[in-house]
C-alpha cells in the first residue's frame, strides 16, 4: 500500500510540476514589455504624400469605419463590434495623449498592427484585423501613422469596457490564439503572377482585409483558411462568396469588381447595402484607379473565369423577359404585390440600367438565406448606399411580414431555380425586430 501511494505522489508531483512549468513557459511567451510612452512635441515630421497615402491607406482599411461610434467623432472609438463571445468596444485612436493614442511612437503603433499587442504591452482582441494588417509593409503601416496623429483631431472620449465573460476577457489567452489562428508574416509577392495581381493580392489580403468578413470562422473564431472567400454572416447580413462559389448567376469580371468598390454599383450585379456600403464609400473608392484594377484582378481570379459574352447576354436576356409585366391576370398574390410595390423600379426593358438591379441575376436573391433581400426590403438603400442619388424606398411600415414574405417567395421561385427559402414570414419577423434602431427605437 505504500508502495502503491508513493508511485502515486511521485506521478502527481511530476504533473504538478509539468502544469508550473508549462504556465510559467506560456507566461514568457505571452508576456510582451511596454514600450516608453513618446515625448510631447516630438513627433516626427511627415512628407505631405506619406501623408497622403497615409490617408487612402486608413480608408481602405475602413479604419474610421470601425473606430466612430453612431453619431460619434471620427476615430474616437466605442463602436460596438458583436462577436460570438460578447460585445468588443473599439477604442480611440485619436492623437489624444489621454484617451487615444497621442502617446504611441512608430514603433508601437506598429507593433499593434503587425502583433496585435498595445503599447503598454497587452494583446488586443481580434475584432482588430491585425492578422490582416500584419501582411502590410512598414511604409504603409507608418504611413497611417502619420496621417493619424498629423490630420485627426484628438477626442478626449474615454473607452468603454468590453462585455465579455471570464476567461475570455483575459488578454493573455490571446497569445495562445494567435500561436494556433494565424499567420503575421508579411505578404510575399508570388513570382509566377503579374505585378497587378500581387498588388491585388497585397491589398486585399492586407489593409483591406476581405476575407475577415467573407470567409467564414471557426469554434475560436478564427479565419477558416480551407473556406477563405467562401461567404459568411456579418451584422445579420450575408457577405457572400467572392470564390467560384459565388451564388450570383453572371460570374464577377475584374472590370466589374473594380467599378463595384470605385462607384457602389454594378449593372450586373447591383449595388452595396447593408455593411458593404461603407466599405466602399468611407473606404476603398479613395484608393487609386490602378489599385483597385489590381483588386479587381486579385479578387476575379479567385473568382473564378468570367462567363463568356454569350453566356452573359443570355442569362441577361432571359431575366429581361421573365420580369416583363403579364398581361394576364395575377392569381398569385405575391406576384400582384410584387407588381404594385417594386415592378416600376426594377422592370428593365432592353438593357439593365445602373441602379436598376435586374433581380433575376442579382445575388440577393439566389443566396441560401434571405437576409440580405428582407434588409433591403425593410430599409431600402438611401443616398449613403449604392450610387449616390439614387435611393430606393423601404417597405418597413407599407408592408407587413406576410406580404414581405409573399414577394420574396414569388421573386425567389419566378427568377431562380434555387430552392424555396423556408420559414420567410418568420426570418423577416426576426429582422424587423433586430434592426428596430433604425427607426429611433
Amino acid at each position: 500500500m505504500k508502495k502503491r501511494k508513493s508511485f502515486f505522489a511521485k506521478w502527481l508531483g511530476r504533473i504538478f510540476w509539468v502544469l508550473i512549468l508549462g504556465v510559467l513557459a506560456y507566461s514568457i511567451y505571452a508576456y510582451n514589455p511596454s514600450i516608453e510612452p513618446m515625448a510631447a512635441n516630438s513627433l516626427p515630421t511627415y512628407d505631405p504624400a506619406v501623408i497622403e497615402r497615409g490617408r487612402q491607406m486608413a480608408a481602405a482599411g475602413y479604419c474610421a469605419v470601425c473606430h466612430t461610434e453612431q453619431g460619434g467623432a471620427p476615430y474616437a472609438g466605442n463602436y460596438a463590434m458583436e462577436t460570438g463571445f460578447g460585445t468588443i468596444y473599439s477604442t480611440n485612436i485619436t492623437p489624444d495623449r489621454e484617451q487615444g493614442i497621442g502617446r504611441w511612437s512608430e514603433a508601437a503603433f506598429t507593433r499593434a498592427m503587425r502583433e496585435g499587442v498595445d503599447r503598454e504591452g497587452r494583446h488586443l482582441f481580434p475584432a482588430f484585423p491585425y492578422n490582416h494588417f500584419a501582411k502590410m509593409s512598414e511604409q504603409d503601416i507608418v504611413a497611417i501613422y502619420a496621417y493619424i496623429m498629423t490630420q485627426v483631431q484628438p477626442v478626449q472620449v474615454p473607452q468603454r469596457n468590453n462585455e465579455l465573460p471570464f476567461p475570455l476577457n483575459w488578454r493573455y489567452l490571446q497569445a495562445g490564439w494567435k500561436l494556433i489562428s494565424v499567420d503575421l508574416k508579411p505578404y510575399q509577392p508570388d513570382p509566377e503572377k503579374s505585378a497587378l495581381w500581387n498588388r491585388g493580392a497585397y491589398l486585399v489580403e492586407g489593409v483591406t482585409h476581405c476575407g475577415a468578413c467573407h470567409t467564414p470562422r471557426n469554434a475560436v473564431g478564427a479565419e477558416r483558411n480551407s473556406d477563405k472567400f467562401e461567404g459568411a454572416i456579418i451584422d445579420d447580413w450575408v457577405a457572400p462568396a467572392l470564390s467560384a462559389n459565388n451564388e450570383s448567376s453572371l460570374t464577377w469580371s475584374a472590370a466589374e469588381f473594380s467599378e463595384y468598390l470605385k462607384t457602389g454599383a454594378t449593372r450586373q450585379h447591383g449595388v452595396a447595402v447593408g455593411p458593404m456600403a461603407p466599405v466602399v464609400h468611407a473606404g476603398l473608392r479613395e484608393l487609386s484607379d490602378k489599385d483597385l484594377t489590381a483588386i479587381g484582378i486579385y479578387l476575379a481570379d479567385s473568382a473564378g473565369s468570367a462567363d463568356s459574352e454569350a453566356t452573359s447576354a443570355a442569362l441577361i436576356a432571359a431575366s429581361l423577359e421573365q420580369s416583363k409585366p403579364r398581361q394576364s391576370h395575377r392569381w398569385d398574390t405575391g406576384e400582384r404585390l410584387y407588381a404594385t410595390a417594386c415592378a416600376s423600379c426594377h422592370y428593365n426593358a432592353e438593357q439593365i440600367a445602373l441602379g436598376r438591379p435586374e433581380l433575376g441575376i442579382n445575388s440577393a436573391i439566389h443566396l441560401k438565406q434571405p437576409d440580405n433581400l428582407i434588409h433591403v426590403m425593410l430599409d431600402g438603400v438611401d443616398n449613403q448606399d449604392g450610387i449616390a442619388g439614387v435611393v430606393m424606398p423601404g417597405f418597413r411600415d407599407a408592408l407587413s411580414d406576410q406580404e414581405m414574405a409573399l414577394i420574396a417567395a414569388y421573386v425567389r421561385s419566378s427568377r431562380t431555380d434555387k430552392t424555396p427559402w423556408p420559414e420567410l414570414q418568420q426570418k423577416i419577423t426576426e429582422i424587423r425586430k433586430s434592426t428596430q434602431y433604425k427607426r429611433g427605437n
